[in-house]
Order: structure tokens, then sequence, then C-alpha cells
């Protein structure tokens, strides 16, 4: 098979670089009383960054893209809206299944950093033909976590440098790998969800089939709740389902902090804006989008992939 090699240079540097370059003028300024140093600093990690950025882009050259609407039936302006009584049907069916295969194994996220990014080379192969390889390594710090803090993990689609803000439980495996989905090039945040899907749910490893489970049944919630923090909760403890579940979604919306609800609404606006001047839907990509796009896909006639993958 066919088998490019992606650098991702910087994603192996002990700091993020994105960080250095903005937070080293700053630092020095508040340790030192000097602008200077921190320039230095901020300047060499600047020519890193670049460094790196033009190997990759050079890299991605040979890539071979999956062309979503072809394959799938569906893509960002190509989807139907699934109807309200199709979303509460699934979860019900979603939930009932991660009753049944529930498991309370969790890895080190250095090793399951390793096995997604295999997972889900080996998943975009089965489509394209070609192994993208990119790095597994993944931060668990990045300024952007105090610009978004509603966020859980973050990739710098330049870099490729990926962080991930805080533990996640069951939906680690799935929050890791759509930020390795943007490593490999994918930047639009509704083929990162359900390439992330498809590569953890056709996986046959029981962790990270749940995740891309719990991951569908979580946006199901979000699209019923529409951003309503008591709905959700409420649709939650609806299941009636295994404890371990019921609290692994309650903690996927806890109560936000007084900085957390002042920073996070301003920036929520602002980030679903920019997702829409790059030919995104917004932030409703996230759950609308996904769970319409497997919808789209389940039911089309012209989809070249099998949609039984978008069944539950």
């Amino acid at each position: 098979m066919d088998e490019i090699r992606i650098p991702n240079d910087a994603t192996y540097a002990p700091l993020a670089l994105t960080d250095l370059i903005a937070g080293a003028p700053i630092a020095s300024t508040l340790l030192l009383g000097a602008t200077l140093p921190g320039r230095v600093v901020s300047a060499a990690a600047f020519g890193m960054y670049a460094g790196s950025a033009v190997k990759d882009w050079l890299a991605r050259q040979d890539m071979k893209w999956i062309d979503f609407k072809v394959e799938f039936g569906s893509d960002v302006d190509w989807m139907d809206d699934m109807p309200e009584e199709e979303r509460r049907s699934e979860i019900e069916r979603i939930a009932r299944r991660l009753d049944d295969v529930w498991t309370a194994e969790r890895r080190p996220r250095e090793k399951l950093a390793r096995e997604v990014n295999g997972r889900l080379t080996e998943f975009i192969a089965s489509i394209t033909g070609q192994r993208v390889k990119t790095s597994s390594a993944v931060r668990d710090f990045g300024l952007a976590q105090l610009l978004f803090p509603f966020a859980m993990g973050a990739c710098d689609i330049v870099s490729g440098d990926v962080s991930i803000f805080r533990d996640t439980g069951a939906f680690e495996p799935h929050v890791v790998c759509h930020e390795f989905v943007h490593r490999k090039g994918y930047w639009k945040e509704l083929h990162a969800q359900v390439l992330s899907y498809f590569a953890l749910v056709t996986s046959e490893d029981p962790l990270l089939v749940q995740a891309a489970l719990a991951e569908r049944l979580h946006r199901q919630l979000k699209v019923l709740a529409a951003e309503d923090a008591d709905v959700y909760h409420d649709l939650v403890e609806g299941l009636s389902a295994r404890q371990e579940l019921t609290e692994e979604l309650h903690s996927l919306r806890p109560d936000p902090s007084a900085y957390e609800s002042v920073v996070g609404s301003v920036m929520r606006r602002i980030y679903d804006e920019r997702l829409k001047i790059t030919g995104q839907n917004g932030i409703s990509d996230y759950d609308v989008g996904f769970t319409n796009f497997l919808w789209t896909f389940r039911h089309s006639e012209d989809a070249r992939q099998d949609r039984s993958l978008a069944e539950v």
C-alpha cells in the first residue's frame, strides 16, 4: 500500500512552539523585567514553527484526500435533518448497547494515543489506499485552554500540535482521535468527528468502540437539549443507564466557573463565527452536523462506503 509520512517536527518539541511564541515575551517581562530575552526565544520558536509547517505542507502534497460526498453520500453542505423521533430512538439503542458492552478499562494516554493513531491511519487507508503516518505525541496543556475553556482538546492545524486539556474518561479515545484527524490534514470539524467515529467504532477494540458510541450518544443528547444544561442533565437521568455511563455524561457538562462562564461565552461566539467563515456550519457541526451526517449516510443510495457503518 502507498505510504507517506508527515514529519510533524513541532509536536516533538518539549513545549508547544505556539505557546513559546506567544508566552515567552510576557514571561520574560514578568520574570526578568526585560522583553529582549523573551523576544529572542519567541523568534527562535517561530523559526522552528515555520520550518516544521513547511515540511508538513510539502509532505501533504502527495496525500490522497477523502471525498466525503462520494464515499459517504454526505458532507458539510450535503445533509438531511434527522427527525427528532429518530434521535430519541437512537439514543435508547446506543444507551442499551453501551450498557451491554461497557468496560471500565483505562489506558495511559501515551499508549492510547499510539493505538488510536494507528487505527485512524488504517481506517483512512481503507478508503484512500494510502497510509498517512503522523506523530502520536500529545500534550496535556496549551495556552488555547485559557481562551477556549469549553474545549476538551485542540490541534494547531499548521504545526499539528495536539493538546488534551482534561481527563475525559471513556470519551478520551474519541477526543484524541478527533484531534489526530486534524493532524493528518482534515481541518473541518465535521470531518474530524465522522472519521474519528468510524475509525473507532470499526476497531473491534472494546475501549475504542465504547468511546465512539459514547460520543454519538453525547452529541444526540446535546442536540435535544439545545444548549440548555438543565435539560441535558434531565435527559441523561432519563436514560436509566448504568451508573458509570450516567456519571461520565454528567461530567461533560459541569457547572462553569465565573471565568469559564464569561470567557467561554464570548469565545464560543467568536469560534462559531470563525468556523462559518471557513466554510463550515459552525459549532453545530460537532453535534447536529455529526448526527445528521450519519443519518444521511445511512440512507444514501449513492455512498461508496458500506452504509452499515452508520448503524447502531
